[in-house]
């Protein structure tokens, strides 16, 4: 099927005298440079309502539009029946608790048991929204809340939420290392240049912004709270290993495993036996797509995650003097 896209801007002062197609690229980071760049060339984009180029040059209060066509793949995704935790659902959306181990997109190697099939059987219309409704993921072991779109205009509506970025995302974390005190990353990431399966802070990358606060400090090990500016692919996972301190279990940017001096056996087990990277995407929060009201859900950390609090609060207590 075809997915007609519907995208228009203003162009802020921090984009003031870029190449249109880089410009292009900040302002919707969900398309790549070469996709906009062909979408300039097919007379797609307007530039002051008029027709442009990939190399003019944009000047702070230009106005960007663009009208294309893009084909999606839903046509190849098979519906199965797989349980989803649903938080919410009316008849513009649904919020879904996702689970960890679950992948959100059919893509190599992960063709079945996703949650797009999961979401294919629950509601057969999604084969007609681009993307099955899904306008945003969370990693493959990352829990917690995700939001689908059931009807064109909640995908446009949530797009445009996510794009001018007055979507509440907040995330809590376990990660290596004592933390002074809370901050931001505003670090752009890109693909790793030599391991294309990771992503990294790079000067040639997308522009990346975390937000993080304390919530409670151990021995070795900080539990924080992160709000996304943006949302890059492992934003959380590669801001926190930038400042050194990477996720807790995290088996890409993590690096080897250190054993903390004095650790009770019982805490060291449960972080030996942590499979996935301890991250939980609790809070959710946008403008409703039909009513405009502002709407949020909240869900606690799963069981892993509450677990190994406990036993790093176990830890702590026992170091006291």
């Amino acid at each position: 099927m075809t997915e007609i896209i519907k995208l228009d801007a203003v162009i802020p002062e921090s984009l003031h005298g870029l190449r249109l197609d880089q410009a292009l690229a900040q302002l919707f980071s969900e398309y790549s440079r070469g996709q906009l760049s062909k979408w300039i060339k097919a007379g797609d984009v307007l530039l002051n309502q008029q027709a442009c180029r990939p190399k003019d040059t944009v000047k702070v209060n230009d106005q960007v539009a663009i009208t294309a066509q893009q084909l999606t793949t839903n046509d190849h995704w098979e519906a199965e029946a797989i349980d989803l935790d649903i938080v919410y659902e009316d008849d513009e959306l649904l919020i879904i608790n996702k689970r960890a181990g679950m992948v959100v997109h059919p893509g190599a190697g992960n063709q079945h048991g996703t949650m797009v099939n999961a979401l294919l059987a629950h509601t057969p219309q999604l084969s007609q929204i681009p993307r099955a409704g899904i306008v945003h993921r969370i990693d493959k072991d990352t829990t917690g809340l995700l939001m689908v779109a059931k009807t064109l205009q909640a995908h446009h509506s949530l797009i445009s939420q996510l794009q001018q970025r007055t979507v509440l995302r907040e995330y809590q974390a376990i990660i290596c290392g004592v933390l002074a005190a809370g901050g931001s990353v505003n670090a752009p990431i890109g693909r790793h240049h030599i391991d294309r399966k990771r992503m990294a802070v790079t000067t040639n990358g997308k522009p990346a912004i975390t937000h993080y606060r304390v919530e409670k400090r151990f021995r070795a090990h900080t539990h924080i709270r992160c709000k996304l500016e943006t949302g890059r692919t492992h934003q959380i996972r590669v801001h926190m290993a930038y400042l050194h301190h990477a996720l807790l279990g995290d088996p890409l940017y993590g690096g080897r495993f250190k054993i903390p001096k004095g650790m009770t056996e019982t805490c060291l087990q449960a972080l030996q036996s942590t499979r996935r990277q301890a991250l939980h995407a609790g809070l959710l929060g946008f403008d409703h797509p039909a009513t405009g009201e502002a709407v949020s859900w909240q869900i606690p950390m799963p069981d892993d995650m509450q677990h190994l609090l406990e036993q790093l609060q176990t830890d702590a207590d026992q170091g006291l003097p």
